[in-house]
This record gives C-alpha cells, sequence and structure tokens, in this order.
C-alpha cells in the first residue's frame, strides 16, 4: 500500500474512541481494582494518576508523532524516520519490538478473552448460582484444566477479533468501537449504580479517594508506574499503528487528554462498580487477580439480581477485551499489508491465525503442558513476563527518547501547537522524567 492511499480515520471522535477503546481493557476492569485492593487504595490511585501525566501522556505522545510523521507501519515509520532525519538505522529495533510485542501479548490476552466469553455463558446459563467459594473455585480450576474447553474459548474469541480487523479501519475498527465503547460506558455505569444501592458505596468511595499516605512506599508508586504505562496501551505498537491513520487537523496533545481522561474515568468506574460489592458481601480485597473469576461470582451467585448483573459485568469485560484486542492485531496486520502483496483479509488471516495457534501453546500451559517450562517458566507466563517485562518498557522508552531527541525539537512543538512555558516542560518530561520513570520500572521489573 502506498503512503497516498494509507487508510485515515473517518473523525477525531472515532479516533477518540479507538484509542480509548484499546486502552479501556482487560487493564482497567480485571487488574486496576485489584491492584487498588492490594497496594492500600487512595494512596494508590493517586500516585497513579501523577505517573499517567508524567509518563503515560509524553509516550502516548510520542507514539503517535512517529505514527502520523511516518504514515506507515512502525516499523517502516521508524525506519524512515530515522534514515530521514539521518539517525542510526537500529531505531527501527523500536518499531519491530512494538509490532512483536502486540502479536505475542494477543496470543495469550485471548485466551483471557475467552476466559470472559466462556463466564458471560455460564451468567446466563446459572452457572454461579448458590454455589460456594469451593463451587466458585471448582468452575475456575476446571475451566483451566480442560484443554478443549480452553480451544474453544480462545478460538472463538480470536473469531470476533479476526473479523472486526479484516473488514479495514472504516468498516472494522471504527464500526466495532462505535458500537462498544459506548455498550461498555453503559454497562458500567449500570453497575456503579447498583453498587449505590449495596449501602456500601460510601465504603468504597472512601477506600478509592480517602488516602493514607502511610501506605506509600517504592513498591505502590513502581506499581502504580508500571499499571500508569500498560493501561495506555503503550510499547505495543498500537498507539504508532493508530496515528499513522491521523490526519494533521488533529491535535494530538489535547486528544491524549481526552484519551487520558476517558481510560481513567473507565478505571475509576470499575473500581466504584467492583468494591461495594465486595464490600457489601464481605469478600477479600487483595484476593489479587482471582477478583474478577473467583470473588465476583462468588457474589453474584449468591446475591438477588446476581444472574443478570453477573451477565452485565461479563460482557462488560468481553467488551474491554475486544477492543483491546482488534488494537493487538492491527499493527502486525497493517505491517503485513504494506510490505507484502497480501489483501487487508489474507493479512489480518495470517496474523490471526500465528496468533491462534500461539494462543494454543499459552492455554495448554494449565493443563497439559503445566510441566513444561522455559527459563522455569510455563508458556503463558513466559509470554506475559517477556512482553510486559522486557519488549513493552524497552519498546516506550525507545519511543519517547527517539521523539524528544531525534525528532526536530521546533517542528514537534509546532505539531505539539506548544510555546514558551508549555513547550520548556514538554521537553523536560519527554526527555527526561518519562524515560527516567519507565527504566524505574524496567529495572525494578527485572529485579523483582
Amino acid at each position: 500500500m502506498s503512503k497516498l492511499a494509507h487508510a485515515q480515520w473517518s473523525s477525531k471522535m472515532t479516533f477518540v474512541l479507538a484509542a480509548a477503546g484499546s486502552a479501556v481493557g482487560l487493564g482497567n476492569i480485571w487488574k486496576f481494582p485489584y491492584m487498588v485492593g492490594e497496594s492500600g487504595g487512595a494512596a494508590f490511585v493517586l500516585v497513579y494518576l501523577v505517573c499517567i501525566g508524567l509518563i503515560g501522556l509524553p509516550i502516548l505522545i510520542a507514539e503517535w508523532l512517529i505514527g502520523r510523521r511516518g504514515q506507515e507501519n512502525p516499523i517502516n515509520a521508524m525506519a524512515d524516520l530515522a534514515k530521514r532525519g539521518g539517525h542510526f538505522p537500529a531505531w527501527v529495533a523500536v518499531g519491530i519490538s512494538g509490532v512483536l510485542g502486540g502479536f505475542l501479548i494477543l496470543s495469550f490476552y485471548s485466551v483471557i478473552g475467552g476466559w470472559s466469553l466462556y463466564y458471560t455463558l455460564g451468567s446466563v446459563t446459572g452457572n454461579f448460582s448458590g454455589k460456594d467459594a469451593d463451587g466458585i473455585g471448582a468452575v475456575f480450576t476446571g475451566m483451566l484444566g480442560s484443554p478443549g474447553l480452553l480451544l474453544l474459548w480462545h478460538t472463538a474469541f480470536m473469531v470476533l477479533v479476526i473479523g472486526i480487523v479484516a473488514r479495514g479501519v472504516t468498516n472494522g475498527l471504527e464500526g466495532a468501537v462505535r458500537t462498544l465503547m459506548p455498550a461498555l460506558v453503559i454497562l458500567m455505569l449500570v453497575l456503579v449504580g447498583y453498587g449505590i444501592t449495596t449501602g456500601h458505596f460510601g465504603e468504597a468511595l472512601a477506600f478509592m479517594f480517602s488516602p493514607d499516605w502511610g501506605a506509600v512506599n517504592g513498591e505502590v508508586v513502581l506499581a502504580a508506574m508500571g499499571q500508569a504505562f500498560f493501561t495506555l496501551s503503550l510499547g505495543m505498537g498500537i498507539m504508532m499503528a493508530y496515528g499513522s491513520y491521523l490526519g494533521e487537523d488533529v491535535n494530538l496533545l489535547s486528544t491524549a487528554r481526552t484519551v487520558i481522561l476517558l481510560d481513567t474515568v473507565i478505571a475509576v468506574l470499575a473500581g466504584l462498580a467492583i468494591f461495594p460489592i465486595v464490600f457489601a458481601n464481605g469478600l477479600d480485597l487483595d484476593s489479587g487477580p482471582g477478583l474478577i473469576f473467583v470473588t465476583l461470582p462468588l457474589a453474584f451467585g449468591n446475591m438477588a439480581g446476581g444472574t443478570i448483573l453477573g451477565l452485565m459485568f461479563f460482557l462488560l469485560l468481553t467488551f474491554a477485551a475486544l477492543t483491546s484486542a482488534i488494537s493487538l492485531l492491527e499493527p502486525a496486520v497493517e505491517f503485513m499489508e504494506e510490505r507484502t502483496s497480501l489483501s487487508r483479509v489474507a493479512a489480518t488471516a495470517t496474523c490471526g491465525i500465528g496468533v491462534w495457534l500461539l494462543g494454543i501453546l499459552a492455554l495448554l500451559s494449565f493443563n497439559l503442558l503445566g510441566d513444561f517450562l522455559i527459563l522455569g517458566f510455563n508458556i503463558f507466563d513466559l509470554l506475559d513476563n517477556l512482553t510486559s517485562k522486557i519488549l513493552l518498557p524497552l519498546t516506550g522508552l525507545g519511543a519517547v527518547v527517539f521523539a524528544a531527541w531525534c525528532l526536530d525539537r521546533q517542528g514537534v512543538a509546532q505539531e505539539l501547537r506548544l510555546s514558551g512555558g508549555a513547550e520548556s516542560l514538554w521537553v523536560v518530561v519527554a526527555r527526561y522524567i518519562a524515560p527516567l520513570g519507565v527504566i524505574a520500572v524496567f529495572v525494578n521489573s527485572l529485579v523483582g
């Protein structure tokens, strides 16, 4: 595909919905609430918000800058921009690691998306009704122990993702986010509304917004920094790919603020939907990843109207997983479409099948390949650790360093519509604060 034929978002609003949809995923609805629970509540939330502004915002803008200037897939964009600026050709590695990271993440992310589909069906059929903690736990472990069941739902989820992405930017990505994002917000607001009726909404508010500063330590700060980085889909090639479909008329800085606001509001709403239920049922606040797939189904299965609430919650989770998954597949598809003679449909099918096959190995980690370890990790955990601890931080770091140090400063200031003190602030944050923050998370994750 030539640059002249490169697809474009039909409007700024659809781009905002797509970028927010990518950011609003399982990280917001699954990971954010349990991290708040494990890290002491409001202190974590406030540190997280600061980190979003100092790390998330500049890296998000950097990736969009690279994508829009390149008007190509992340790999080609990095190669071309480095060549045009007379910089070291090895900068292309930033694009390669981003596309590779998104591909690898989707392979195991789709397995979790399959869990969400399975739990949505389970909510409809009353699979959680009347069960005690052991019964709910048995549902989860039974699912993980069944290769056939995991394969079925992993396949179903990937079919949905491939079907959406194959339709292209306008009909596929835009059409999906225009439907899924409003539905996601409506479901979230309904669940928050239910939380208000539990009698424990005030307790949830206090937990999330009345900080205990004594709970803040280095570990909490690093956890908040890491969540701020990963929740915005940074370092995955996604935002570079999405930026390549952007026209010059879009104000990157104001659009980034909008996307971050939407992403943060959804994360906070997820907490306000989940914590009243947790408090009302005397559940464990720091139950970790099991909060969504074990703790909450226990509550839904033993409350009035729990079948409907459970269905709504897991539909919400599925919608969030889909909006992120289609964005994870897009960079690899864009690369295949631009670097080969394959059509959009063929490129999507090729990449999607590759993800699906790797996902099979990931799901077998919970059963048949449970004892097969590489460097002490099963395949699922290896993919998770390789991407989250190495590829994503390095890609995000490379993107912000390239944008801040290699792209012409005056041109970037004009593109971001900055001048005077605002431009100086951007330079300080993008050149120093954000890179140092990412390095801190990277080193801590490797040491931890």
